[in-house]
């Protein structure tokens, strides 16, 4: 590749990086209007949950996990004692699905990059 394209498509990569920041913050603000909130029932809580995971599809994000850190997907639980359910980070650690959290209300999300996915072993 030449100079001058590569020069071009590294200034591209820049720009497209601001952009993303400039929508994972955007997103980011708009959710934290929700922090502290349960939402009625558990499964009005779990709609919640699955339409701000669609969203950040969408945009290749992820929640952070305020546990561990890792990128997640939040997910909304039955859980004993909580009739609505109980709010999760849905995650993998060294190849084991793991579930840290478990609040009654939305914690504050931090928006993450989506992880690329794994390559399958050829089998």
């Amino acid at each position: 590749m030449n100079v001058g394209a590569a020069n071009e498509l590294a200034e591209l990569e820049r720009e497209l990086n601001r952009l993303q920041r400039s929508i994972r913050l955007a997103i980011e603000t708009h959710l934290r209007k929700f922090s502290g909130r349960s939402f009625g029932s558990l499964a009005e809580n779990q709609r919640v949950a699955t339409s701000i995971h669609a969203l950040l599809d969408s945009h290749g994000l992820r929640v952070r996990c305020s546990e561990c850190g890792h990128p997640a997907i939040l997910r909304v639980s039955p859980r004993g004692g909580l009739a609505s359910g109980a709010f999760v980070f849905d995650h993998t650690i060294e190849g084991r699905r793991t579930f840290h959290g478990g609040r009654a209300n939305l914690p504050e999300l931090r928006l993450v990059s989506k992880p690329a996915r794994k390559k399958k072993a050829a089998g």
